[in-house]
């Protein structure tokens, strides 16, 4: 059975810095490419951060560049987004999300994403 279980989500005020941890259990993961994701109320789900099997490639759009860095460590199968100068504008749920992959590459397109956590809240106070 597959699960990936996100946490570090919380209250926070601007500013201010938060970590979220995903934990993978159940697929290959150094063969699955990673990605942070987040939706707000009455926004569609949006990717944050995308990284490569071996962790040497990342991506990021243009709203976190700078704020936000993936990382993966995959002895532990674990990922990890580190954000940073959060806004109130980052409020949402953040998912992280695994794509099986056949090389190291990186995922951006929700839809490829085959594997999703349940989510954490992240609210940043103003």
């Amino acid at each position: 059975q597959v699960k990936l279980v996100e946490s570090g989500g919380g209250l926070v005020q601007a500013g201010g810095s938060l970590r979220l941890s995903c934990a993978a259990s159940g697929i290959t993961f150094n063969r699955h490419a990673m990605g942070w994701f987040r939706q707000a109320p009455g926004k569609e789900r949006e990717s944050v951060a995308t990284i490569s099997w071996k962790g040497t490639n990342t991506g990021y759009p243009d709203s976190v560049k700078g704020r936000f860095t993936i990382s993966r460590d995959n002895a532990k199968n674990t990922v990890y987004l580190q954000m940073n100068s959060l806004n109130p504008e980052d409020t949402a749920v953040y998912y992280c999300a695994a794509a099986l992959t056949l090389g190291n590459v990186l995922v951006k397109a929700p839809g490829a994403y085959t594997y999703w956590g349940q989510g954490t809240q992240v609210t940043v106070s103003s």
